[in-house]
């Protein structure tokens, strides 16, 4: 089992009175679990929560290494973006596209100090009508090129037939019903802890919610296999392995670049596929993808009444 912490331990490592760590769990999502009636707080995950949170880093000293054939992805996990992996290296035999699934914020860290080319991303902001920009901007001192990779449906995974009937968020308050999750970091964590927030549920309360699951893939076997009853997820899984789904929102997911290294031959030969036949049949394969703008260079409209909705 992981180090568990008390609210003491966790007081003296953020250097606050113990009455503030009550706070942090209820206004800033501070991790923690009640056992025998106390919070107790798994450390890795605390520290986890305090990177998500730091704001100000150290410039980077180090930079990858001139373009050579190897293409590094780091970030948020999709189908079709290993889909898309597969079939650049199907096409292009003298490169090589790696991915490294880290979560959006772990991509924007890893984009952020040099250790890949691209980063995938889909974390939504505080208004709820545009994604990454915000967090972007406080990761990066000049704003990384933005391309659409595609736009999909998020929501929740439920057991073919929906056999607990749940209809919506509020329905997870039910007794009897057990969840998985997405790890902290990523933009469908993100979004259903907000979704939580907003309909009132006790995450404490919740049975499953500290079940992390790091792939989209490996979410939907837990619901497939009676291990879940119900998780946060895309369209496209369920589509994969025959589950029912419950929508909450279209969702914009993107790539990040550093603009020194945009003009890289594996970037621009990634983001011309695209554009490409192959690339849009290989959506069609699932439900719950839109191709629409795919490839196209992205702007911040904070204006703009829910573009993504």
């Amino acid at each position: 089992m992981k180090e568990l912490i008390s609210t003491k331990d966790v007081a003296e490592l953020l250097s606050v009175n113990e009455k503030m760590i009550y706070a942090l769990i209820t206004d800033k999502g501070l991790p923690a679990t009640k056992v025998t009636g106390k919070w107790l707080f798994p450390r890795h995950l605390v520290e986890q929560w305090i990177e998500n949170n730091t704001q100000n880093y150290p410039e980077s000293r180090s930079t990858l290494p001139p373009y050579h054939g190897l293409l590094i992805i780091a970030g948020s996990n999709d189908l079709l973006l290993d889909k898309t992996i597969s079939l650049f290296n199907s096409l292009y035999p003298e490169h090589v596209a790696v991915f490294g699934n880290i979560g959006s914020m772990g991509g924007l860290k890893a984009l952020r100090n040099n250790l890949c080319h691209m980063a995938s991303s889909h974390l939504l902001q505080e208004n709820e009508n545009d994604y990454n920009f915000q967090f972007a901007s406080i990761e990066f001192e000049n704003m990384p090129a933005i391309h659409n990779f595609c736009r999909r449906e998020q929501g929740l995974l439920v057991q073919k037939g929906n056999p607990k009937n749940l209809k919506e968020i509020a329905d997870l308050a039910q007794p009897g019903i057990h969840v998985a999750n997405r790890p902290l970091g990523t933009g469908t964590r993100l979004l259903f802890d907000r979704e939580l927030k907003k309909a009132g549920i006790d995450i404490e309360k919740l049975d499953g919610y500290g079940n992390e699951i790091s792939k989209h893939l490996d979410v939907g076997i837990e619901v497939l296999t009676g291990k879940a009853d119900v998780a946060p997820c895309i369209r496209p899984v369920a589509s994969l392995l025959g589950l029912d789904f419950i929508p909450l929102r279209w969702e914009r997911y993107d790539l990040l670049i550093q603009k020194e290294r945009f003009f890289d031959k594996g970037v621009q030969l990634f983001l011309s596929l695209l554009h490409e036949k192959k690339f849009h049949d290989a959506a069609k394969q699932f439900e719950g993808y839109d191709t629409s703008i795919s490839g196209k260079m992205v702007f911040p409209h904070e204006n703009q009444k829910n573009a993504n909705s």
